[in-house]
């Protein structure tokens, strides 16, 4: 390993003791990967970074640069260096229990996503995306509709233990278990439950007695229960078939009406994978405590 002349003297005469032979060699080898990342990278595997955050609940949402950057590498690289596509929706009046926060919400989230990203996309701009975000779940939903299935594109997860947006080397698999409705000539509900248990009862209390209930879940659920990309791309194949599945199975005179407790990847991909034009339209409900259980979110397609 070659030094200049200060580094040189530094290890080899005046602190001797604090550079061992077995720490120059750690240092030359992280010195050579780093090396090794940067070399490696092509054109190809430039992405557009987005990051979107509004408020859940009272929780103001940060999403640093770095903590974006370090996620990609070395597999992706920034496309435009610091500069992202980003949409914030932070400072609403309102709460998101109330039904105007969803229309305002919904309306920014749309508007700010064509402005910035979709005449991109459409201008051939962006090539890749790569997403970040973190929103109350049918804010999601609606993001991953906006972004479909044209665009290649990668959809992070921003894990709890330990936080960070880097997929885990070893993480656990998250198994999906898939439970069709019964005969019903009531509404649609298809429950995602990976992060929490959702009672049916909380359903019928909303949508009636009648009501079908289809169900994607997973032996135990907990909040921080997707730790694998792999998974990810199961979940996506999975809830494409039951799209098509509810369909057939219930024609195409109702929407389907969703109530989440999922990862933040899982509800961008719900969307993601949605086709407006084959598909039935969505409903997505929020889990809202301080009123009581779900209230109605957001309509998605049909004209709903």
């Amino acid at each position: 390993m070659l030094l200049c002349y200060t580094h040189h003297k530094m290890v080899d005469r005046d602190k001797v003791d604090e550079y061992p032979e077995e720490r120059l060699l750690e240092i030359k080898r992280a010195h050579e990967a780093r090396v090794s990342v940067q070399t490696s990278i092509r054109p190809e595997r430039s992405t557009h970074v987005l990051r979107y955050a509004a408020n859940v609940g009272q929780h103001r949402i940060l999403m640093p640069y770095q903590d974006v950057a370090k996620a990609l590498l070395p597999d992706r690289y920034p496309a435009e260096g610091k500069s992202t596509l980003d949409i914030f929706l932070r400072g609403s009046a309102r709460e998101d229990g109330e039904h105007e926060y969803w229309e305002t919400e919904a309306s920014n989230l749309t508007r700010q996503f064509h402005a910035r990203v979709r005449e991109r996309i459409d201008g051939g701009e962006v090539h890749h995306l790569s997403v970040f975000a973190i929103a109350p779940q049918p804010l999601l939903i609606l993001l991953g509709t906006l972004i479909g299935d044209i665009t290649p594109t990668n959809v992070l997860q921003r894990h709890r233990e330990p936080e960070t947006w880097v997929w885990p080397t070893n993480g656990a698999e998250m198994p999906l278990e898939v439970y069709e409705a019964g005969e019903t000539a009531g509404p649609i509900a298809l429950k995602i439950g990976l992060s929490a248990t959702l009672d049916d009862e909380r359903i019928r209390a909303v949508l009636g007695p009648d009501v079908a209930i289809w169900s994607v879940t997973t032996p135990n659920p907990h909040n921080d229960v997707l730790k694998r990309p792999a998974d990810l791309q199961v979940f996506r194949r999975t809830m494409r078939g039951l799209y098509d599945r509810i369909k057939a199975h219930h024609g195409d005179s109702k929407p389907i009406n969703i109530f989440p407790a999922m990862p933040v990847a899982t509800a961008v991909e719900t969307g993601r994978v949605w086709m407006p034009k084959a598909d039935l339209p969505l409903v997505a409900w929020d889990e809202n405590r301080a009123r009581g259980g779900f209230t109605r979110a957001i309509a998605i397609g049909g004209g709903l």
